[in-house]
């Protein structure tokens, strides 16, 4: 994702449900290009199944929610 200025940056995870799986980002970012790996692990550590997931990104007034697909 690319910022174009610096500000409150939180990338996160859900389940189908709705349920937060995991954090990837919740912290302030300047401004640039940044790539965010996930390793298919809940913020517990443990990997989760395979299946549909949904990722929503906050930064300023931005907010956009998208949908994955994690194969294992």
């Amino acid at each position: 994702y690319a910022l174009p200025q610096s500000g409150s940056v939180k990338l996160t995870i859900y389940d189908m449900l709705g349920q937060e799986i995991r954090a990837l980002v919740n912290e302030v970012q300047a401004p640039g290009m940044y790539t965010v790996l996930w390793n298919g692990r809940n913020d517990h550590g443990f990997a989760v199944a395979s299946g549909l997931y949904f990722y929503r990104i906050e930064a300023g007034n931005f907010v956009q929610t998208r949908k994955m697909t994690l194969v294992r």
